[in-house]
């Protein structure tokens, strides 16, 4: 007779002590923070671990110049005030991303327009952004989700015929790569976040790349309060007087302040001498047990193109409980077995639940002091759901297994092959999963 699950009183799969929480910090970071305290600076246009890290990665990349930012977001936002995207233009976003896609948009007074993605890569599909392309598009966002290459070479196509500006949010997607190329470098512009749960955690930070020095200039001038950092300001900057210099005290333009700190680019700096280390461990945890759950009827591992890698920042699995002989809803279904893995001591969780488009923001265009500020400077734009189909289904029909506190990259082998065999136990069992629960009786 079958054990019972552990959603109905059984014994846990997992042990609550068998996951390795993340981020994962060493001696490494303790010595980088250690060198900023001991140095004691803290901060600063010129600040030594910022500048250093800006080169760093732009090194590994391949990039010509960096900026770092105080959030992914900033970076983002920089990106659009640097080509110029402001009141009364649309820039098209996937309607399946992180909201910090769109909300950059409107940071800029532009209107975001969302279009669907395409199933293999979750990331925008091409065609969808074709159709989107008005007279006031000025800009497309492609966002590698899930740390996965989008379609980047269709959409880098399109935005040359259209004369559009492709900016690439890799916010989770460090050091992944589209035919041996690293993402964030197919783009004009390409932007990272620094926080806690990426690939590359340093707390709340992030990077800017760009080949175009004078789209670095442009970025570089709002990223604090609309000054130019001058070449006499560096020559003259003195460690010993980190706080003092030359500074002009002379706003250009408008400006935010987004600079980030020297503590966050210290342990942005350690962190990146590991990243291609866990990449490695991320795609090797990701491969064993896609093999296993590729066997399951109706389960869809994540797919990544040939001659493509993935860091795999989340591991998304679809499931399609009829070919499990499962008649009920997709969402009952994943939210049923999401209870489940729980239940067994896995780390499974949904990360979001309908298109970005569905959120309140949008759907009521709640904009600067509760008036419809952008979406006033342009066209008309439809937010309805039925646009997005394919965002829609998979969010319905999908869960991530793994999460920000314990992801795919640090876990054990054997960890992993403990997932792949719950989850087939569950799969096995789905009818038992999704039954519903008997009411409670009454005396």
């Amino acid at each position: 007779m079958a054990r019972p699950l552990a959603l109905h009183g059984g014994p846990r799969a997992v042990s609550a002590d068998a996951h390795v929480r993340w981020p994962v910090l060493g001696p490494e970071e303790r010595e980088a923070v250690l060198r900023v305290l001991d140095r004691g600076v803290l901060s600063g246009p010129f600040a030594p671990e910022v500048r250093a890290l800006e080169s760093e990665w732009a090194t590994y990349l391949g990039s010509r110049r960096c900026l770092a930012t105080n959030s992914g977001t900033a970076a983002l936002h920089l990106a659009l005030a640097a080509v110029g995207v402001g009141p009364g233009d649309e820039v098209i976003v996937p309607a399946f991303t992180f909201v910090a896609s769109a909300l950059a948009v409107l940071h800029q007074g532009a209107v975001p327009v969302f279009a669907d993605i395409e199933p293999r890569t979750l990331g925008l599909d091409p065609a969808r952004v074709e159709a989107a392309i008005t007279p006031r598009t000025r800009a497309v966002v492609a966002v590698h989700i899930h740390g996965t290459p989008c379609e980047v070479d269709a959409l880098a196509a399109i935005c040359r015929r259209h004369q559009l500006v492709l900016i690439e949010d890799a916010a989770q997607a460090h050091g992944s790569t589209h035919g041996g190329r690293k993402v964030g470098t197919f783009g004009s512009l390409g932007c990272f976040s620094l926080q806690s749960s990426k690939s590359l955690a340093a707390g709340e930070g992030g990077l800017l790349v760009t080949d175009d020095d004078a789209l670095w200039a442009r970025a570089a001038r709002p990223r604090a309060f609309g000054e130019d950092v001058r070449a006499e300001d560096e020559a003259c900057y003195r460690i010993e007087r980190a706080l003092d210099g030359n500074r002009a005290y002379e706003s250009l333009e408008m400006g935010w302040m987004y600079r980030t700190t020297e503590l966050t680019a210290a342990v942005a700096r350690a962190q990146l001498r590991k990243l291609d280390a866990w990449n490695t461990a991320a795609a090797r945890n990701a491969a064993l047990l896609g093999e296993r759950l590729a066997q399951l009827p109706g389960v869809t591992p994540p797919v990544v193109a040939e001659g493509d890698t993935s860091g795999f920042h989340k591991y998304r699995v679809r499931i399609d409980g009829r070919a499990a002989g499962v008649d009920a809803p997709a969402a009952r279904v994943r939210d049923a077995l999401v209870d489940a893995l729980v239940a067994e001591g896995l780390e499974a969780v949904l990360w979001q639940t309908k298109p970005v488009p569905g959120q309140r923001l949008f759907r009521e265009r709640v904009g600067l002091a509760g008036r419809a500020c952008p979406w006033v400077h342009g066209s008309d734009v439809d937010y309805d759901l039925s646009q997005y189909p394919e965002s829609t289904r998979l969010l319905e029909g999908s869960l991530c297994l793994f999460s920000h506190t314990c992801p795919i990259a640090p876990q054990p082998r054997e960890l992993v092959e403990a997932y792949a065999d719950t989850f087939a136990r569950l799969w096995a069992r789905l009818d038992e999963v999704v039954a519903p629960k008997a009411p409670c009786s009454r005396a």
